[in-house]
């Protein structure tokens, strides 16, 4: 799959590991229901430390990507929700960790709460 990535000087910069806008030809659209740091075979949080339920939020939304036939190249979209936006740095360097130029869109939100008292949630949106 191939993504036209758009840039304009005339709107900010990216903040972090995310592109202004992608655009993408026609394919197959999976859009992925947000995923939280649980552990696939407990159903529990892996752990209460940040990073950890960042980390396994990605193993887990990889998981669903790869099931339908994608990778974390084939996101076009990350909707990222943090409980804490004081740890948004940590969410970048973890991204930047696992994806590669050129980035997706993103949006990031800072919401009072997360199922089961997660601290990170992620979705994707990916054309294959």
């Amino acid at each position: 799959m191939s993504k036209e990535i758009i840039h304009t000087d005339a709107a900010p910069a990216a903040v972090g590991p995310y592109s202004q806008a992608v655009a993408v030809p026609s394919g197959k659209m999976v859009f992925t229901s947000g995923q939280i740091g649980l552990d696939p075979k407990t159903g529990e949080l892996v752990s209460d430390n940040f990073e950890a339920q960042v980390r396994q939020c990605f193993e887990n939304l990889t998981a669903v990507i790869e099931a339908s036939g994608g990778s974390l190249e084939s996101v076009v979209k990350y909707n990222l929700y943090l409980t804490d936006l004081s740890k948004f740095a940590t969410v970048n360097a973890i991204m930047t960790e696992l994806m590669t130029q050129p980035y997706s869109a993103r949006s990031t939100l800072g919401v009072a709460s997360l199922p089961k008292s997660a601290q990170f949630e992620v979705e994707a949106i990916l054309v294959i």
